[in-house]
């Protein structure tokens, strides 16, 4: 009887973990670049959250957005980018924006984001850059 794979040496070749180590490597550099600007998405999504809560008033509420803007320190947009609709007496704050993450050389990513307070999950921004 004979045994099957006796003798055969198994395992990664050298060659084979350089290339795993290659892409880990490149999803890894994509990854710390793109995560900060994903994380101040999160931040201007609760800071528009906070500043409906806020007030009624167009003004209370971007005074409440640039409040919350300072302590977490957003800088991709500004209170004057807010775009406020009323819809049967009620305030909705919506937000969109395109954020360029250079990533070499003159490789960049563009990632386009948008939110709003409006249960319907229309974005009244988008709505409004599409239509110039």
């Amino acid at each position: 009887m004979r045994q099957a794979g006796m003798g055969r040496e198994a395992g990664v070749s050298l060659s084979g973990l350089i290339v795993v180590l290659v892409v880990l490597g490149a999803i890894a550099l994509v990854a710390m670049k793109v995560f900060p600007a994903w994380a101040e998405y999160r931040s201007i999504k609760n800071a528009i959250v906070q500043a409906k809560a806020a007030g009624n008033g167009s003004r209370e509420m971007q005074q409440a957005f640039e409040r919350n803007a300072e302590i977490n320190s957003i800088t991709a947009i500004s209170s004057r980018d807010l775009v406020i609709t009323r819809d049967n007496g009620q305030a909705e704050v919506s937000f969109a924006y395109e954020k360029r993450i250079p990533l070499a050389g003159n490789v960049s990513l563009l990632i386009d984001f948008a939110g709003t307070t409006d249960p319907s999950g229309e974005v009244a921004a988008k709505a409004e850059t599409t239509a110039k």
